[in-house]
């Protein structure tokens, strides 16, 4: 007896002196990343503050807000789906969706292959230098103020003495009016945005390449395939899950036109190309001071580019061979 409530005992003392390395281990741990977890404090703020407390504000789309009352609990009558219906039945609602599908759709067939032919051919350039300063050069733009863009934009295609008006005139043309055109906005809008992300869309396609194994391409040397041919039968191969991966981000991103930057252009002779679902919010808002409308219209846009994402995550991954999907 006395034998087994020793060993009874050496066992606990064994679990415990095991339990306490393990609680020494963590604390160390603990210890050693504790200027990590310090600096997850920012981000956390960030998302708490920015993104999960304003969600309160989603109650405005089902209520009859009152400027200045709570959202819950305050003196806005709650009606329902009543903003909803009311922008389902707005005359303006097929001028939104079509301008909205077509500068989506328009950014999405140019912006996202020049993106990948341009992180392919930065690929190509074996002077080491360059190809970092090309691809250094190429993302600079990505870091000037919308603002600042289409200040730009302004000043080369102003009809009075902007510089490619001028260029025009020199060449023997005419001044043509630019800005302001509801059929030359879409491809202002669209190319300013292409030339401004470019560089900057093409650095996950530039990582997935230099993940690629190089032995890869020396066995292809050895069967004498050219570079040209290494693009189309190595590289994009490789890079396909990575192409899928963006493809179905840009489509949950499909309703969401950079309205901040079409508010800069904004004038009301563009208004039949211009007028997306974004800007009507912004003057839902600000000019009729519906801030319940205006919640429901972002809340629609919301909801329909959350099931852009689930349809194209879903086909995608049954299109694909490997599956690749986000979920």
């Amino acid at each position: 007896m006395e034998q087994t409530s020793k060993s009874r005992s050496e066992r606990i003392s064994k679990r415990e002196d095991s339990r306490q390395q393990v609680r020494s281990k963590r604390l160390m741990t603990l210890k050693k990343n504790t200027p990590y977890f310090v600096l997850l404090i920012i981000p956390i703020a960030y998302f708490v503050l920015f993104c999960y407390w304003p969600m309160f504000g989603i109650s405005m789309a089902f209520q009859d807000y009152k400027v200045g009352s709570p959202f819950l609990g305050g003196n806005s009558a709650f009606v329902g789906f009543k903003w909803f219906r009311q922008l389902l039945t707005s005359p303006l609602f097929p001028r939104l969706l079509k301008n909205t599908l077509i500068i989506s759709l328009t950014d999405l067939l140019l912006g996202f292959p020049i993106c990948i032919a341009f992180a392919l051919l930065l690929n190509e350039v074996r002077h080491e230098h360059l190809r970092h300063f090309t691809a250094n050069v190429s993302m600079l733009p990505y870091f000037i103020s919308t603002v600042v863009v289409v200040c730009m934009l302004l000043n080369f295609f102003s009809v009075d003495d902007g510089i490619f008006q001028n260029i025009m005139v020199k060449l023997g043309g005419e001044r043509k009016t630019i800005i302001g055109n509801p059929d030359s906005f879409v491809s202002l809008f669209v190319g300013s945005g292409i030339w401004q992300g470019c560089g900057y869309g093409a650095v996950v396609y530039t990582a997935a390449i230099a993940s690629i194994d190089p032995n890869l391409y020396e066995a292809a040397a050895l069967d004498g395939s050219t570079r040209w041919k290494n693009i189309f039968h190595i590289t994009i191969p490789c890079i396909m899950p990575t192409i899928l991966i963006m493809l179905i981000l840009r489509f949950g991103g499909l309703m969401g036109v950079n309205s901040a930057k079409i508010l800069l252009m904004y004038r009301p002779s563009v208004y039949s190309t211009a007028d997306v679902f974004g800007t009507y919010a912004y003057r839902a808002a600000f000019e009729d001071g519906n801030m319940s409308y205006s919640t429901a219209i972002d809340l629609f846009t919301s909801v329909v580019n959350l099931l852009l994402l689930v349809l194209a995550n879903k086909v995608i991954k049954k299109a694909s061979d490997s599956e690749t999907s986000l979920f």
